[in-house]
C-alpha cells in the first residue's frame, strides 16, 4: 500500500505552497487525497460497482489496506480502483518491459561479392541473406570492383539478379541495382509472412429427408341456425 503524505505545516519557506504538488506532478495518477473531487465512480472487483462519495470510496481504500486510484480523470465523474498503486505500477513496468523485448529491431545486413564469385561463395552468401531476411532485417548487397575489373559492370548486375532469384520466396528488391562509386549495390527488404491457409471444411453428410406430416384435421364448425321467416299474414 503507497505511504500517504503526512500533514506538514504551513510555516517558513512551505508558506502559501501546497506540499503535494510536486509530488502529484511526479506521479502518474492521483491518489487517495490527491483525489478533490465529490464523488467518483467506483469500478474494479470486490466492490459494488457505482458512484460514491469520494470520503466514502477512501474509507472503503482504507479498511482494504489499499489506494484509492483515479484511472479516468475526464469521465463525469471521474473513475476510480481500489488497488495496491505499487503493484499496480510495478505490473504495468514489467509489462512495458517484455513488450519492449519482443519488438523486433530491424537491421541492415551488409554481404559482399566480386565480380569473379565463385558458385560455393554465393551458395554460402545466400544461405545467411535468407537468414537475415527470415529474421525481419534488411539485406544491403554490393559487388565491388578493383582496377579494371570496374569494366565488367554487366558481370556484377548478373550476380545481383541471380541473387534476387535465389531470395525470391523470402525477400524482394526495393529497387534494380544502382552504381555509387566502385560498388553495385542492391538492397532487399523481407516479405511480409503469409497467413495460414484456412483449411478447407469438410464436406457435412447430407441429412436425411424428414417425413411428411399428416394434415392435422380440420373439425367442421356448426352452422348457426337459418333464422325462421315468420309467414306474412294474410291481408285482409
Amino acid at each position: 500500500m503507497q505511504q500517504r503524505p503526512r500533514p506538514t505545516s504551513f510555516g517558513g519557506n512551505n508558506r502559501g505552497r501546497n506540499p503535494n504538488f510536486r509530488r502529484e506532478q511526479q506521479q502518474e495518477h492521483r491518489t487517495n487525497r490527491m483525489i478533490r473531487v465529490p464523488e467518483v465512480r467506483l469500478v474494479g472487483e470486490n466492490i459494488e460497482v457505482g458512484v460514491y462519495k469520494t470520503e466514502d470510496a477512501l474509507r472503503m481504500a482504507e479498511e482494504q489496506g489499499l489506494d484509492l486510484v483515479e484511472i479516468s480523470p475526464n469521465a463525469v465523474p471521474p473513475v476510480c480502483r481500489i488497488i495496491d498503486y505499487n503493484k499496480f505500477l510495478y505490473e504495468k513496468k514489467k509489462k512495458e518491459k517484455e513488450m519492449k523485448a519482443k519488438a523486433h529491431k530491424s537491421e541492415v545486413k551488409e554481404i559482399r561479392f566480386t565480380p569473379n564469385t565463385d558458385d560455393h561463395d554465393f551458395d554460402f552468401k545466400a544461405k545467411h541473406a535468407e537468414s537475415f531476411l527470415k529474421d525481419g532485417n534488411k539485406v544491403k548487397t554490393y559487388v565491388q570492383f578493383k582496377g579494371r575489373a570496374i569494366m565488367f559492370k554487366e558481370r556484377g548486375e548478373l550476380i545481383l539478379l541471380k541473387f534476387a532469384e535465389r531470395l525470391a520466396e523470402v525477400g524482394g528488391l526495393e529497387s534494380m541495382p544502382t552504381m555509387e562509386g566502385k560498388r553495385m549495390i542492391a538492397i532487399f527488404a523481407p516479405k511480409a509472412a503469409k497467413k495460414k491457409e484456412k483449411e478447407p471444411k469438410e464436406p457435412r453428410e447430407p441429412r436425411e429427408p424428414r417425413e411428411p406430416r399428416e394434415p392435422k384435421e380440420v373439425k367442421e364448425q356448426p352452422s348457426a341456425p337459418a333464422a325462421e321467416s315468420k309467414p306474412e299474414e294474410d291481408k285482409a
